[in-house]
């Protein structure tokens, strides 16, 4: 697959685009998570909605029409929760385009924004390649990990 132009096609998710966001997380090699064990965590397409509806905390990448990447925030918390590209289309830049979006909507709001994902997960190692930083390791393997927004 040809690489995306500079810049990659994020826009805000819509309603419409929860089934493809659940295909895109279901799709993942790295964390992933059936529709039931999705569900069994309390997310479903009807909790989806709700927060689409209540806040701009979502966007996509779509190429060709078609949601191949995705990422979630809790504004409120300052918490990036969710980031997610299909294998295939993976090193192109949608990572970090959803990532650096989901970034400038917490940074809006905190001064430092959180994560938390497995130590040894490829994840980690991007996320710290976006200047992100272990602040504590957690149960399970897990780290959380900081960034601060840029001095003003």
């Amino acid at each position: 697959m040809p690489p995306l132009d500079r810049v990659v096609p994020v826009r805000l998710a819509t309603v419409a685009d929860i089934p493809r966001i659940f295909a895109v997380r279901t799709g993942v090699r790295e964390n992933h998570l059936s529709l039931a064990q999705l569900a069994a965590r309390g997310i479903t397409p009807d909790t989806i909605a709700s927060m689409l509806q209540t806040a701009d905390c979502a966007w996509v990448c779509a190429c060709d029409g078609d949601v191949v990447g995705f990422s979630m925030v809790d504004l409120d918390d300052g918490v990036l929760f969710a980031a997610f590209v299909l294998p295939e289309h993976e090193g192109r830049g949608i990572g970090r385009a959803l990532v650096e979006v989901a970034e400038a909507a917490l940074f809006a709001r905190h001064a430092t924004i959180g994560l938390e994902t497995a130590a040894s997960s490829r994840a980690a190692g991007f996320y710290r390649h976006l200047g992100w930083q272990v602040v504590a390791s957690l149960d399970g393997g897990d780290v959380r990990m900081q960034r601060h927004r840029a001095p003003r």
